[in-house]
């Protein structure tokens, strides 16, 4: 019996790695939207070489609403958590349409994270882990990536986090 569970074991990590991004997705029950138009004159990506430097992007709803407002006044940490994640749904939005297919990705280089704080907020980290986290669960280890996570005193359009990304892709 012990080898059994231990080959069922070996099976089940084994499908967990062969996981598309795609898949990963879909088990997060994220579907990711059109990307948006940048808001200003500047494009969503440039490609040079193997590397897609991606403009910033803020926490955009369906909608087309964005989350507004300021951590350590009018947002707790769980909302700029939320309101980076959803930023990430968006940056991911932008790899799909230029790649065609997320597995292309080869690693997240690098995170560039802006939180709308006041001056005495100091969990600008924590806030900029919902993307990081999202990242992690959608590439795995190809999801880590080093990263700034500062305050300013405004963002455009009062958005609560803005991020920009790095990612190296085949």
């Amino acid at each position: 019996m012990r080898p059994a569970i231990f080959f069922a074991m070996v099976l089940l990590s084994l499908n967990t790695l062969a996981q598309t991004p795609e898949e990963n997705l879909k088990s997060l029950k994220i579907q990711l939207p059109s990307a948006s138009a940048p808001v200003a004159s500047y494009v969503n990506a440039v490609r040079t070489g193997n590397l897609i430097f991606l403009a910033g992007k803020g926490p955009r709803k369906e909608n087309g609403e964005y989350i507004t407002g300021k951590l350590g006044d009018s947002l707790n940490i769980q909302q700029g958590y939320e309101a980076a994640r959803l930023t990430g749904i968006n940056q991911l939005a932008v790899l799909k349409e230029m790649l065609g297919d997320l597995s292309k990705v080869k690693r997240i280089v690098k995170v560039n994270g802006y939180v709308n704080s006041t001056s005495n907020f100091y969990n600008q980290p924590q806030v900029i882990n919902g993307y990081s986290d999202l990242m992690i669960q959608v590439f795995g280890d190809k999801g880590k990536h080093a990263r700034t996570a500062i305050g300013v005193n405004t963002l455009p359009m009062n958005i609560a986090v803005e991020v920009e990304m790095v990612v190296e892709v085949q």
